[in-house]
């Protein structure tokens, strides 16, 4: 019987098979030596979870990600092996090298292959860094500092989309505006800075973000796009299909155009230009990723293409195998999950440097279907890193006893309870909507300081909503908010001035 099976017999009793990390990562290593990367990544990942701290598991992890194009995650494994988990694996450095080779970013393959070689002169992968540095080597000596500009902008840009992506929307938009300040013909930071304040609902920002974009640089298609979507949100009709008109007639060349104008098209409801864009990249040899199979499949069967959609959806499914069951021709088909179910983004929300983000990381623990994975995740940080707010916030939502020791007059479950009236009106959390529940934590996080005893919990949900409402230009009454949470008017009003002294 293998060594690493806790199966054991005595006296009769069999008890069950509890897999170690050592069994997954022996499965991780066959699957990978039969070239089967995606089981072997699937087996060394779970092995990593059973196991956080090993660093060989980790290392194996990052060379099979390598393998599978996935560099940033590969780089995101090595780094933490040296950080955090085996400084001494210095071919840690020559396996980053070779990322950032291919990812483009010389200077950073440069400075690891030469970390590497001054480190471990004659180690294993001594000559091929000596390889790498030469090449790097061959280009023209004056593109030096254009090479780390590039480097610094790619690097820095691919850390705010991450943010982006998790959630971290404040912490990207610091990061972008800093970006802008050093690089302000970076054009394609000006947009993901909008988008970064459109998902806040600070729609007049975004709006004149893209304004500065577009006096800077007429005619920028990402921009054009972006101001299309944020018009249809708005439900500014006249003024999004004026815009239309002109996206209809634009023919662009570069695949990555083709790629936002077809996609555009599609979360807007144009689904025939959408699939004329998005299938004429397929029959190129476009290889996109899951959003892009994801849009073509629906736009494909909604105009009659259930050949192109079914084969799109296989290809999606390859990718986010999670989406089986949502298919565009099932009429049970799910509402896509929001950040409520996004694992990896609430972790991220906990870990963030603002405390309304953090508190709200902790209120999706509360709505989210998969609690328990998410308290006993590795990346999941320990109580001693909680302040107190949080500590009580969470035992709220966990139903610990704490809660009554330190919150006897109920102020933090208070503040939870506008939360969950708000999400009672607002789910699932998209991109979009997740700035009603920072606004409503910061809010919440002033009043606190304050002394604000919260006690009229629908007059303050109202109030945050109606507020937020007219931030993103919603035409929406003060009567149908009032009815919407039960309460008057003249008590909504009165919220909205409260409210508007601790959100400025």
């Amino acid at each position: 019987m293998a060594k690493d099976s806790k199966l054991r017999q005595e006296q009769g009793v069999v008890l069950s098979f509890i897999p170690t990390g050592e069994y997954y990562f022996n499965k991780g290593i066959n699957a990978y030596h039969r070239h089967d990367l995606k089981k072997a990544k699937k087996y060394l990942q779970r092995a990593m979870q059973l196991e956080p701290y090993e660093p060989m598991i980790a290392c194996q992890l990052g060379l099979v990600c390598m393998q599978l194009d996935e560099f940033q995650l590969s780089n995101d494994l090595f780094t933490r092996i040296l950080e955090e988990l085996d400084p001494n694996m210095t071919e840690c450095h020559y396996f980053l090298a070779n990322n950032f080779a291919e990812l483009g970013l010389f200077h950073e393959a440069y400075k690891h292959a030469n970390k590497y070689l001054e480190i471990d002169p004659y180690g294993e992968f001594a000559e091929e860094a000596e390889d790498l540095i030469y090449v790097i080597n061959t280009e023209e000596t004056d593109l030096e500092d254009s090479l780390y500009m590039q480097d610094e902008l790619i690097m820095k840009q691919e850390k705010a989309r991450q943010l982006l992506e998790s959630g971290n929307f404040q912490m990207a938009i610091e990061n972008l505006k800093e970006m802008i300040e050093k690089y302000p013909d970076f054009w394609s930071a000006y947009n993901n800075l909008a988008l970064g304040y459109f998902y806040l609902g600070e729609m007049e920002k975004a709006a004149n973000v893209l304004k500065e974009l577009l006096d800077k640089n007429p005619g920028n298609l990402h921009a054009l796009c972006n101001l299309a979507v944020f018009l249809f949100h708005q439900h500014r009709d006249e003024e999004l299909q004026e815009l239309l008109d002109g996206l209809e007639k634009i023919q662009p060349l570069l695949i990555e155009h083709q790629y936002k104008l077809g996609a555009t098209f599609a979360l807007l409801g144009k689904h025939h230009k959408a699939f004329y864009w998005l299938n004429k990249l397929k029959k190129k040899g476009f290889e996109g990723d899951a959003s892009f199979y994801y849009w073509l499949s629906h736009v494909a069967y909604s105009t009659g293409h259930e050949q192109t959609s079914r084969s799109a959806w296989k290809q999606l499914l390859e990718l986010s195998p999670e989406k089986e069951g949502s298919e565009p021709w099932n009429n049970n088909q799910q509402t896509d999950a929001g950040f409520e179910n996004h694992v990896t983004s609430i972790l991220n929300k906990l870990r963030s440097d603002y405390l309304e983000e953090r508190l709200f990381g902790i209120f999706l623990i509360s709505v989210t279907d998969r609690k328990q994975e998410i308290i006993s995740h590795s990346d999941f940080k320990s109580l001693d890193e909680f302040t107190i707010t949080e500590k009580l916030y969470l035992a709220n939502v966990l139903d610990a006893g704490m809660k009554e020791q330190f919150d006897p007059d109920g102020i933090i479950g208070k503040g939870h309870g506008v939360a969950s009236l708000l999400y009672e009106h607002h789910h699932p959390i998209y991109p979009q909507t997740t700035g009603l529940f920072h606004m409503w934590f910061s809010i919440f996080i002033n009043g606190l300081k304050e002394g604000v005893s919260f006690t009229n919990q629908n007059a303050y949900a109202a109030a945050v909503d109606y507020v937020w409402n007219q931030f993103q230009n919603e035409k929406i009454s003060q009567s149908e908010i009032s009815r919407r949470y039960h309460i008057s008017p003249s008590t909504l009003q009165k919220y909205i001035k409260t409210i508007r002294q601790y959100y400025q």
